[in-house]
């Protein structure tokens, strides 16, 4: 005999099965956005690149102002290739999902038995079988935009970007830049003494390498000694190569 399902565990109206009882659970997933990833790109791009100028040049002169000229030069430069940067990659990828969005769209179309049978196979793979599978075939199906929402999503693996993730991203990064540029060159700019600049800089440089590398790796899950190690050591050996290279060029 068949029995019908308790009050509790039956569906909805709107189709939902109920939330089981007990504590609520946090749900400990990190979601990598958009912003977050611009700002590693240019705070790790801004600490390393402008301390290694400086340390290269505090090999070759002795002139504190003159690293400064060349440091902010640098980093205004920098922040506009890189602030373009992400404006350009943005861009393409606003344009790269449209016009697969328009291409999928001709598809549902011009071939809807082959795109119904795409949507089953999707389904398939996920273990989705007989009068479930129709079901949820013929769901999707009957709404276009549902539809090619979820084989963008599923088939394509294509998110919609944000209509002002271009500009936002030029500000971000090339913001992020700025910052990350200026710390290890306010040393020369307060300092006199060209190697004591260069050991003050080398320090808080480290320091903020290590910092950013530990809570990059904090909010991404992974360890966070490590990822501060790694990222002190990709700096540090930056830096060292140009002020190496310096040297033996400046005799």
């Amino acid at each position: 005999m068949i029995t019908q399902p308790p009050e509790s565990e039956a569906p909805s109206r709107d189709g939902l099965w109920p939330m089981p009882p007990g504590p609520p659970h946090e749900e400990r997933h990190f979601t990598q956005n958009e912003v977050v990833r611009d700002l590693v790109i240019g705070t790790a791009d801004g600490l390393t690149v402008p301390f290694a100028l400086a340390a290269a040049l505090s090999g070759a002169v002795a002139a504190n102002p003159l690293i400064v000229t060349a440091g902010l030069a640098e980093i205004a430069a920098g922040c506009v290739a890189m602030g373009l940067g992400g404006y350009l990659a943005a861009r393409t990828e606003a344009e790269h999902f449209t016009a697969e969005r328009r291409r999928e769209e001709e598809e549902t179309e011009i071939y809807p038995d082959r795109e119904r049978w795409e949507v089953a196979a999707i389904l398939h793979r996920y273990g989705v079988r007989g009068d479930a599978l129709r079901m949820a075939v013929d769901s999707i199906c009957a709404d276009k935009r549902r539809w090619v929402d979820f084989m963008m999503r599923f088939e394509l693996d294509l998110k919609e970007p944000q209509p002002d993730r271009a500009a936002r991203s030029a500000i971000t990064i090339g913001g992020a830049y700025v910052v990350g540029g200026l710390l290890p060159l306010s040393p020369y700019m307060l300092l006199d003494s060209t190697q004591q600049a260069l050991v003050i800089s080398g320090c808080i440089t480290g320091v903020a390498l290590a910092g950013f590398g530990w809570l990059k790796a904090k909010a991404t899950g992974l360890p966070a000694a490590r990822g501060a190690v790694q990222t002190l050591f990709i700096g540090g050996l930056a830096a060292g190569v140009a002020y190496i290279v310096a040297k033996l060029v400046g005799g």
